[in-house]
């Protein structure tokens, strides 16, 4: 198992952690313990995505607003204190939120190349778009890293993309920057009932499995189950957005599942992958429990035994 980790993916806000339920430090916890395994090989891309790819995809008004202090705070949903300057949320946000997309792009460069999977913890940034930021996203490190694989000649337009999204919260930023792709397909499942709430985007789903709140992990897992068996046909990459928000003890995903559920969950999705020869790249997406850390582990873990 090829995991992704660098150190600087980490949010280390010290007391404004107290601000947003976001668990920061969690990549390093999940690293801590997934280390004792000797194992699983640890990779780590050399730099953060420099500014040039970043303008290459944000618009004109977003490279504004990542300047600007009070957009950023908007997006992080932290309040606009005094103290908080825009060198602070450079050094503490956003520059591990551009290694995090450099850890996709790092990936899913080298699942082309192999043929293998490789497990971003950090990025799965799927609200953010290429003209606003939002959901704690700022950039949308697929979104980036498919522009980057056209510009290299490593994919092509035509070449279908799968992306999997089974983070609590809706992707309306991915689904906003492959609004009018066709070769990009998403398959998204979500509770329907929390942000965020724009049809625009949901209606951009191709495979959707919209959840009621409070559903358990048997329910998930069942739904998860039949949207995986609507993937059909070739694919030149996937991307897996797997964020922990799923959990019972997470604060804003509203759904029911355990850790266990999500080693679960994230062995169907690579089982399926595997049945349909499809390289993937994992990454973190949401997260905001302790839990979370067990989750991941424990999902890295299983798919580890199985030779996923």
């Amino acid at each position: 198992m090829k995991i992704i980790y660098n150190e600087n993916f980490n949010f280390d806000l010290g007391l404004l952690k107290h601000l947003h339920p976001f668990e920061g430090m969690r990549f390093r916890k999940i690293y801590d313990r997934l280390s004792q395994d000797n194992g699983i090989e640890f990779l780590s891309p050399e730099e953060p995505v420099s500014d040039e790819i970043i303008s290459e995809f944000l618009s004109e008004v977003m490279l504004q607003l990542v300047k600007n202090r009070n957009g950023v705070l908007k997006a992080l949903e932290f309040p606009r204190l005094p103290f908080i300057t825009q060198a602070y949320l450079e050094r503490k946000v956003l520059s591990p939120m551009r290694w995090g997309v450099a850890g996709t792009l790092f990936g899913a460069e080298n699942a082309l190349q192999s043929g293998q999977n490789y497990w971003n913890l950090s990025g799965g940034y799927h609200h953010a778009m290429r003209n606003q930021m939002e959901g704690f996203c700022v950039y949308n490190d697929i979104g980036i890293t498919y522009q980057q694989l056209l510009k290299s000649g490593q994919v092509t337009g035509d070449d279908r993309i799968l992306i999997i999204d089974t983070d609590a919260h809706h992707g309306n930023g991915t689904a906003h920057v492959f609004m009018d792709n066709p070769n990009v397909v998403l398959m998204d499942v979500y509770n329907a009932s929390i942000y965020p709430t724009s049809e625009y985007t949901r209606d951009r789903v191709d495979i959707p499995m919209k959840l009621k709140p409070g559903t358990d992990g048997e329910t998930y897992l069942e739904c998860l189950k039949i949207a995986l068996g609507e993937i059909q046909g070739d694919f030149r990459l996937a991307f897996v957005v797997a964020g922990t928000d799923v959990l019972s003890s997470d604060k804003l995903g509203g759904l029911k599942l355990t850790p266990d559920d999500v080693a679960k969950r994230e062995r169907l999705t690579l089982s399926r992958l595997k049945e349909l020869a499809i390289p993937a790249v994992i990454t973190g997406g949401g997260g905001y429990s302790s839990d979370g850390v067990d989750a991941t582990v424990k999902a890295v873990l299983k798919a580890k035994s199985e030779g996923l």
